[in-house]
C-alpha cells in the first residue's frame, strides 16, 4: 500500500478542507484521507476535516472512494447576522477572477447563526452579496444553476462563525461513471466501498455476494483490490477553478492510472442473483467498470449455488422492506439465507447490511459485530457473523 508523503509541504501552504462522508464511515474516511496524503485529519459528524496541498487535493478527487464531496475552504469570518455574512462573502475571494457573470453558481448552506436560521434565507444572502459584487465590477450578474453550476459554494454557520468553501466535486463523488444499470434499491458506491473496507477482505480469499443485485459491492471490492482509481472516468468542478493547474492535474491523473494492477491475480469473486434481468444489469455494470473476467455473476437463487471450497468472505445487502415493500416474503428469504450459510459457509466470514432487525432475526445467527451506518437515510447495521 502506497502512503503519500507530505513532509515537503509547509503547513501554511496546505489548504483547509472537509470531506463529506457517509454516516458511520467517518473513521474509515479519515484513514483513507491520511493514506492519500492529507494531514491534520479529524473526524466530524458525517465528515472529516483535513489539510492538503493542491496536488493532494487533486489526488483525493481522483482516488478517494468514501467521500460524497470534497470542500475547499476559501474564507472563514465572524458572523453574527446577515450583514456580517454579506460583507464576509465579498471579502472571502477575489471574485473578479473566480466568478465571471458568464458562469453559473449555486449555494448550499448548513448550520445557523443569529438571524440566519433557515438555509434558503442564508443562501439568498450569499447570492445577494455575490451578484452585488459582480454588478459593481461588470454591471451584470451570474445566473443560478442548481443542477450543474460552474461554481458550487458551501456555507457552514456554527457558533458565530461562517466558513465558505468551494466544492471541487461537481456531481457527488459516489458516482463513478460505470453505473448505467441499477436495481430497485441501489446501494451508493462510496458506502459499498466503505462496507468492503470494514469487512477486512484482503483480496487473498474468495469473495461472494449471495444476493448481489446490480453488483455494486463486488465491483467496489475488486476496484479497490486492483487499485483502480474511481475518479478517472468523470469530470470535476475543480477543473473550472480560477487557480486550476492543468499540468499538476495531469500528473496526478497519470499517477492514478499507473497504480492500477495490469494483470491482477484474484481469488474467485462471485455474485448470485435470482432475477435474470438484474443479473444482466450486474454484468453490464462490471463491463462498464472495466472489470470483465474478474467478477462472475451466476443467475439463480443462492440456494442453487455452491460456494468455493476455500473459506472466504460473504457480503450481502438483501432487501429489508424499507423501500421494496412489506409484501415480499422477507422472513422466508432471510431464513433460507441463514440455512445456506450454515450449510455451506463453515469457516467463512459473513457480513450483512441490515435495515430491519425483525427480518434479520430470521437468519438464526448471532452477530459478533454490529457497526451502525446509514444507507440513504435508513438506520442500518453492518453485521458480522463468524460462521463455524
Amino acid at each position: 500500500m502506497v502512503v503519500w508523503s507530505t513532509t515537503a509541504v509547509p503547513r501554511e501552504n496546505r489548504l483547509a478542507a472537509v470531506a463529506v462522508l457517509p454516516q458511520g464511515l467517518e473513521q474509515e474516511g479519515c484513514q483513507e484521507l491520511a493514506t492519500l496524503g492529507a494531514t491534520d485529519v479529524e473526524p466530524l459528524r458525517r465528515a472529516a476535516s483535513f489539510r492538503a496541498d493542491m496536488a493532494c487535493l487533486y489526488r483525493l478527487h481522483l482516488q478517494a472512494r468514501l467521500p460524497f464531496r470534497l470542500l475547499r475552504e476559501v474564507g472563514r469570518f465572524p458572523c453574527q447576522g446577515r450583514h456580517d455574512l454579506y460583507a464576509g462573502v465579498q471579502q472571502a475571494l477575489d471574485w473578479e477572477h473566480w466568478l465571471h457573470p458568464s458562469m453559473t453558481f449555486r449555494v448550499d448552506v448548513t448550520g445557523t447563526a443569529p438571524g440566519l436560521n433557515h438555509s434558503h434565507f442564508s443562501a439568498l444572502q450569499v447570492k445577494n452579496s455575490l451578484v452585488d459584487e459582480q454588478r459593481n465590477i461588470w454591471g451584470e450578474r451570474s445566473s443560478i444553476d442548481l443542477e450543474e453550476p460552474d461554481l458550487a459554494l458551501h456555507l457552514h454557520l456554527n457558533r458565530g462563525e461562517a466558513t465558505l468553501s468551494i466544492d471541487g466535486s461537481g456531481g457527488s463523488l459516489h458516482r463513478r461513471g460505470y453505473r448505467a444499470a441499477m436495481g430497485a434499491a441501489p446501494l451508493k458506491e462510496n458506502l459499498a466501498a466503505g462496507l468492503i473496507r470494514l469487512s477486512g477482505w484482503n483480496s487473498k480469499v474468495p469473495l461472494v455476494d449471495p444476493c448481489c443485485g446490480s453488483g455494486i459491492l463486488l465491483i467496489e471490492a475488486v476496484s479497490m483490490a486492483i487499485q483502480q482509481a474511481p475518479g478517472l472516468n468523470r469530470s470535476f468542478a475543480l477543473e473550472g477553478w480560477a487557480d486550476f493547474a492543468p499540468e499538476l492535474w495531469e500528473r496526478e491523473c497519470q499517477r492514478a492510472r499507473q497504480r492500477r494492477r495490469t494483470a491482477p491475480e484474484l481469488p474467485p469473486v462471485i455474485g448470485f442473483e435470482q432475477d435474470p434481468h438484474i443479473a444482466d444489469q450486474a454484468r453490464a455494470n462490471i463491463d462498464a467498470a472495466g472489470l470483465n473476467g474478474l467478477i462472475t455473476i451466476h443467475t439463480g437463487s443462492f440456494e442453487q449455488q455452491v460456494l468455493p471450497a476455500s473459506p472466504g468472505v460473504l457480503v450481502c445487502n438483501p432487501p429489508y422492506g424499507q423501500r421494496l415493500g412489506a409484501n415480499d416474503d422477507l422472513e422466508n428469504l432471510y431464513r433460507n439465507l441463514g440455512q445456506f450459510v450454515k450449510q455451506q459457509a463453515s469457516g467463512w466470514q459473513f457480513w450483512l447490511l441490515s435495515g430491519n432487525a425483525a427480518v434479520t432475526g430470521a437468519l438464526r445467527l448471532k452477530a459478533c459485530r454490529r457497526i451502525p451506518v446509514s444507507n440513504g437515510g435508513i438506520d442500518c447495521r453492518w453485521l458480522h457473523y463468524a460462521i463455524r
